[in-house]
């Protein structure tokens, strides 16, 4: 698959709300993904991914999502996450923008980034 592929893939498949199914068809089995914060801040490799998304369904609620993008510029790309959630825990309610850069090798996903800004965080 080409970038443009692999990029237009993955933001169809989030734009529906199938995440688990954009990891599994786009990212490579040994995917580094790097957080802006939190611990820890990069994981590598499927299972962690997993777990990392295991973890955020568990510690919040989603009321509205939205992605824009890509935005495709050589053998990178990027997409734009707006959420609005509240954390579970605390009963905090967050608007949460998050840009992802991600790297592609041989049609998959081998390493994505994470940066964002949470008002009142």
């Amino acid at each position: 698959m080409t970038v443009s592929e692999v990029a237009n893939g993955l933001a169809a498949k989030c734009k529906a709300g199938d995440y688990l199914g954009a990891m599994n068809t786009y990212y490579h089995p040994k995917i580094v993904s790097i957080e802006a914060a939190g611990e820890p801040r990069e994981v590598v490799g499927m299972e962690a991914v997993h777990q990392k998304a295991e973890w955020w369904v568990q510690t919040f609620d989603v009321h509205s999502a939205g992605v824009e993008g890509p935005m495709i510029g050589g053998s990178q790309f990027s997409l734009r996450f707006s959420y609005d959630v509240t954390n579970k825990t605390t009963g905090q309610r967050y608007v949460m923008d998050e840009m992802a850069l991600y790297w592609v090798e041989n049609g998959k996903i081998t390493k994505e980034q994470f940066f964002y800004h949470m008002p009142g965080m």
